[in-house]
């Protein structure tokens, strides 16, 4: 038998080779349970994050309407007086803001701020202005949109 071999040419030889199998197909679909479990683990996280996401967002719409509307009042302290006590009512119960005013309504906003802005700055004209005819005061529209920034809601109130 090798001298049958010897004779023939290399060509024959490799056509008398077996052809190499070829390998099973690839299979899309994960071969081990960790790799679901991971995926299905990614998925609940990347929802409970788009969830949390559009919460907040809604929670913040109040607060997106009274920068704008804060953009449109300009520097009318009696305008940006009722912005701020819209914003309040939205953020905070009804029973704690609805009857606040003057050195009281001051307080509270430079409270919810962490601030002085409101009762040793611009922002005193906020207590008069819904009353009374008043100057534009300068600084309060800049004070009045860092409040609404700025101001921690408790939660679920207004709502």
């Amino acid at each position: 038998m090798t001298e049958d071999l010897a004779s023939l040419t290399l060509v024959e030889l490799l056509d008398l080779l077996e052809p190499v199998p070829e390998p099973p197909p690839v299979p899309l679909w994960p071969q081990t349970a960790g790799w679901i479990w991971l995926g299905l683990a990614l998925a609940a996280v990347l929802f409970w994050l788009a969830r949390r996401w559009h919460l907040r967002r809604r929670a913040n719409a109040y607060r997106r309407a009274a920068l704008t509307a804060l953009a449109e009042a300009g520097d009318d302290p009696a305008r940006l007086a009722a912005i701020l006590r819209r914003t309040a009512l939205a953020a905070y119960p009804r029973a704690e803001v609805a009857g606040l005013q003057g050195e009281a309504w001051l307080a509270f906003l430079d409270r919810t701020y962490d601030g002085i802005g409101f009762r040793e700055g611009p922002g005193r004209a906020v207590a008069v202005a819904p009353y009374a005819p008043t100057a534009p005061a300068p600084g309060l529209a800049p004070l009045a949109a860092a409040w609404v920034r700025g101001h921690r809601p408790m939660r679920g109130a207004g709502r």
